[in-house]
């Protein structure tokens, strides 16, 4: 070789190098400006027609290829793959010839899975796999080329739904990666493909945290890789039924995948959030992001990727017209819907098949085109084992609705029935309260259709529509509780949080600026929550209860279970001799009054409000009040006469202080998120222990009100100041029978885990008290709103309290709006003494609010 061709191999392979380097790193427009120079360099070289840089020239093509393909640039791609495979045949060296003849085929399979070409590409790779390890085995060959196919034949696997392949593929991927000490991020994404394959097997614990454990790998050794692992952990996400944390996490990942240029990704990233917007109610936003998706997959060539956004966006449009029961679904919509099932069947994509006929057959029987309709359904394959809960739930409430419109609800009921049970079977396997929760998302319309047959017939069924609400509402609280044990790392994070919020409440009060720890915090915050998904735990499920053991449990009590369905209110009254059902108008009415009253709670909390001011507030509350007392309460008086209540709130009744509205003051309430969850708290029987009372920074002397508090509980553990550490609080908590917490707190939306109280030391965070081996009997939450609750659908209720209770926390108090220190103190003081004089919580609490309705909105949970 000439000197002037050497000093250009040289050049060609540092550009070459670097290319390479891009493309792993997802920087795939810079990775295509490298091959380029590269390419140029070796045009340009004194003799480029030379022997010696032909091996050269073939690998800055595959790289090339590679680029050119992720960014759409499908034909260009594979056209420099045949360059490369023509160029082969011209190298003399027989070793070096095989060598790249097997990476350009090799590459040309993995091309060809990337664009949707699925079986091409594994036959591809198929015919060179055994021919890579015979040369691995007698040392000639580069290690990383067979590594690579077993990853890029598991995505393949993946895609066609074979999971006992994938996980063969990856684990031969590891392997080697670890036998040969290769670059790291081979053994990342095969790691990563674990994750998607427990994802696809329903385990979305086990999905999340190896996700979250990719997503940490990233973030130390490569960070381009970073948003992929979002895109799949929203995936999972969504099959969990949390849209809105799925959203996060891909609005974190698109714009950093469109930066990249990673086309493929980002277009499957457009899929997943119009899915987001969806389970979140947002059809618009859902087709709009479809019909985006679908543009970049016609424009890379990829057609089952182009269907399968199609799909999302007929399924937006089906959702329209469906939520938009006044207007006439169009024909054209459903030819539409069937067409493209006849193009997934084309391309193979079963269970997105079986979905466009399920939209299809929907459309149809609201149209009552009921035989079409049927014949429809008739042809939607049975669900496979990796078929999306989703779907399988879908496939129930259209053979529910069918049964419906041709007469039969007794059919109807017996699909909503076994729906809900599989979903429970689903819903068994998720651990996690939070993923428990989220779960209930997929069966709501399937509960909601039964729970609306019951109230259309003539005369209501009163028994049966107690047996649906509690077959639909609050499954988190029918788990026994297990102490959590998180992962090391999770734990890490947590206490590295509490740190930093330690810090922020420090700086504060040197008057030193806290913005950058702040950004810190939410980070952290973020980062623990995400961690969390997949850190919880939950025991055996109960057993749904039954309407005569809650009957023969209430005793001389009476239950009160609210619901809204179709827009109005109605509760089922059930006593111990009768169960009744009563219509109680329009739900936006009451959920605006209940708005108005706890922001007019919220405004009487300050303890230094002017006289006049608190009279006026005061005023607005007792109307507030005082609608929602003659809507919910007053047309229940005569089946509840004056027993102690159980009230199952619904939706935005959650935030209701039940002891401030005029008929129920005095009146002993419990708020339970169902009868199941009450009768499970009124059954439990934990040990007796002792007294704790402990308070946190930033209260002033009345909340904790030492002196009272101590005169009741002269025994009592105190825990105040520098004390009132987390660990000395959660030491007093094992085995208490009454834990007094005064200490200001926050409710986390997003994960009820991670909620927390501060402490001395930093936030007590609500999964550390759920892991205690013997939970205290009783919480007092005496300075806070923290009975608030995140109400996701199924009338699944999170917060701090509803921490505790599944848990297994029997009692809860806590307050449903912000309580002044003052009010605070003189309630709980009220409230302990009639403690010590033997009465019920539920009624204690009751007659210390009846002194200060509106300015103590203490509500009493769980047992009473």
């Amino acid at each position: 070789m000439s000197a002037g061709n050497a000093r250009t191999l040289r050049r060609a392979g540092t550009l070459w190098q670097r290319a390479r380097v891009a493309v792993y790193a997802y920087e795939f427009a810079r990775a295509r400006s490298l091959s380029e120079q590269a390419l140029d360099a070796l045009d340009n070289a004194p003799e480029p027609t030379d022997q010696d840089l032909i091996p050269m020239r073939v690998r800055v093509l595959v790289t090339a290829a590679y680029a050119d393909t992720e960014v759409g640039e499908v034909e260009r791609g594979l056209g420099r793959l045949d360059t490369a495979g023509g160029l082969v045949a011209a190298i003399a060296d027989p070793a070096s010839r095989s060598e790249l003849e097997l990476l350009s085929r090799e590459q040309r399979g993995f091309r060809l899975i990337r664009v949707g070409r699925t079986e091409e590409g594994l036959r591809t790779l198929d015919e060179i796999a055994h021919k890579l390890e015979q040369e691995l085995a007698t040392g000639v060959g580069e290690p990383s080329v067979l590594a690579i196919l077993h990853l890029n034949r598991s995505l393949a696997y993946i895609g066609q739904a074979h999971t006992a392949a994938a996980v063969a593929e990856v684990n031969r991927c590891i392997e080697l990666t670890e036998q040969y000490e290769m670059d790291p991020t081979i053994a990342i994404k095969a790691r990563h493909n674990l994750g998607y394959v427990a994802y696809m097997s329903g385990d979305m614990p086990t999905a999340l945290r190896l996700f979250e454990e990719s997503a940490r790998t990233c973030t130390e050794q490569a960070p381009t890789l970073l948003p992929i692992v979002r895109l799949d952990q929203a995936r999972a996400l969504l099959a969990a039924g949390l849209a809105e944390e799925a959203a996060r996490s891909l609005d974190e990942a698109l714009p950093v995948l469109r930066k990249q240029r990673g086309g493929q990704d980002a277009a499957e990233a457009e899929v997943a959030r119009a899915a987001a917007a969806l389970l979140d109610g947002d059809p618009a936003f859902a087709h709009r992001r479809a019909t985006s998706a679908h543009t970049s997959f016609t424009k890379r060539g990829n057609r089952r990727w182009a269907a399968i956004a199609r799909l999302a966006a007929v399924r937006a449009q089906a959702q329209s017209a469906l939520d938009d029961r006044g207007r006439t679904v169009r024909r054209t919509l459903v030819d539409t819907a069937v067409r493209l099932a006849d193009d997934l069947r084309e391309l193979m994509l079963e269970d997105e098949r079986a979905l466009a006929l399920l939209l299809a057959a929907r459309l149809q029987i609201r149209r009552g085109e009921l035989d079409s309709a049927r014949e429809l359904l008739d042809a939607v394959p049975p669900p496979r084992s990796t078929t999306p809960i989703d779907h399988r739930m879908l496939l129930r409430l259209c053979r529910a609705e069918l049964a419906i419109a041709a007469g039969s609800p007794r059919r109807a009921f017996a699909q909503a029935r076994s729906g809900l049970t599989e979903l429970g079977r689903v819903r068994d396997k998720m651990g996690g309260m939070e993923l428990v929760c989220g779960t209930a998302v997929h069966g709501q319309e399937l509960g909601e259709l039964a729970v609306r047959q019951v109230l259309r017939r003539p005369r209501p069924d009163a028994r049966g529509l107690f047996g649906w609400l509690e077959r639909t509402r609050a499954q988190v609280y029918r788990y026994e509780p297990l102490p959590v044990s998180l992962p090391r790392e999770v734990a890490a994070k947590a206490a590295e949080l509490r740190n930093v919020r330690r810090a922020v409440q420090s700086a504060r009060v040197a008057g030193q600026p806290v913005a950058q720890l702040e950004k810190q915090t939410a980070a952290l915050e973020r980062e623990v929550s995400r961690q969390g998904w997949s850190a919880g735990a939950l025991g055996s499920p109960r057993p749904v209860a039954a309407l005569g053991e809650v009957a023969a449990a209430l005793g001389d009590r009476a239950l009160v279970s609210f619901a809204k369905p179709d827009g109005a209110v109605v509760a089922v009254v059930v006593t111990a001799n009768r169960t009744r059902m009563v219509r109680l108008g329009d739900s936006a009415t009451a959920a605006e009054w209940a708005a108005r009253l706890h922001a007019d709670l919220d405004a009487l909390a300050p303890d230094t409000l002017p006289p006049p001011v608190v009279e006026v507030v005061k005023a607005s509350a007792a109307r507030s009040a005082g609608a929602l007392d003659a809507q919910l309460i007053r047309p229940l008086l005569d089946a509840v006469g004056d027993r102690d209540l159980v009230v199952v709130p619904t939706g935005p009744l959650y935030a209701v202080p039940w002891g401030s509205l005029p008929s129920l003051r005095g009146r002993s309430v419990v708020v339970a998120p169902s009868a199941t969850a009450w009768l499970s708290a009124e059954r439990a029987d934990p040990p007796g222990g002792s007294t704790l009372l402990a308070r946190g920074p930033g209260l002033t002397g009345l909340v904790a009100e030492e002196e009272h508090l101590l005169a009741v509980y002269p025994d009592a553990v105190t825990l105040d100041g520098g004390r009132a550490t987390v660990a000395g609080v959660l030491a007093a908590l094992d085995g208490a029978d009454l834990a007094h917490l005064a200490a200001h707190g926050e409710h986390e939306p997003t994960n009820a885990l991670f909620s927390r109280l501060e402490l001395a030391d930093g936030p007590l965070f609500a999964y550390e008290v759920a892991r205690l081996p013997q939970p205290p009997r009783q919480v007092v939450l005496a300075a806070c709103e923290l009975a608030l609750n995140y109400v996701r659908p199924g009338d699944e209720a999170l917060g701090y309290a509803g921490a505790l209770l599944a848990g297994g926390v029997r009692t809860v108090v806590a307050a449903t709006s912000r309580v002044g220190d003052e009010a605070a103190a003189t309630a709980m003081a009220d409230y302990h003494r009639g403690l010590a004089e033997g009465i019920t919580p539920a009624r204690a609490l009751a007659a210390s609010v009846a002194r200060d309705p509106y300015r103590r909105p203490f509500i009493c949970l769980g047992a009473g």
